[in-house]
């Protein structure tokens, strides 16, 4: 299985990182939306962030407007929302596709590595959330019902191994 450190994606504010600069820590990645149902995740997932980021989690915040087109905001307009409405310290990227042709690469391998329900590859909506573990390998998906907080004992976890 190959990782995902190999990998490159634009911050919001235009800068273009490399994900080797998260080896060795723990990630949680989500594509998240503005003006969706699951929007207020933010609040659930900085917590998630202030409280494990001491031991080598990250959270890698990815917007996507293909969903009932829930992310209309450009990279200005949603790092302002971010920063006003749901005031996370995660890293924040630019706005990616997930699904179809256009999909950025990360979230292809992500699909791939750690596929949905009955082996569905494709994302089915906004804050679906791949953890992944030190090694760079997705070890695991959750649908956007699965709220941050439920997660908290798998990332403990992968933190102490």
């Amino acid at each position: 299985m190959v990782d995902i450190y190999h990998h490159r994606a634009r911050t919001l504010d235009g800068r273009e990182v490399s994900l080797e600069d998260y080896r060795g820590k723990v990630l949680l990645i989500v594509n998240t939306a503005s003006r969706c149902g699951f929007t207020p995740q933010f609040a659930g997932l900085e917590k998630l962030y202030l409280t494990y980021r001491d031991r080598g989690f990250e959270i890698l915040g990815f917007p996507c407007n293909q969903f009932a087109g829930q992310e209309p905001l450009d990279e200005a307009g949603i790092r302002e929302f971010c920063s006003v409405n749901y005031p996370v310290s995660f890293p924040m990227f630019a706005k990616i596709e997930v699904n179809g042709p256009g999909a950025h690469p990360l979230y292809q391998q992500l699909k791939e590595d750690a596929p949905g329900l009955l082996g569905s590859r494709a994302i089915k909506w906004n804050f679906t959330k791949f953890l992944v573990n030190r090694a760079g390998h997705a070890v695991e998906r959750f649908g956007p019902t699965v709220k941050p907080e439920e997660l908290a004992p798998r990332i403990a976890k992968l933190l102490a191994a």
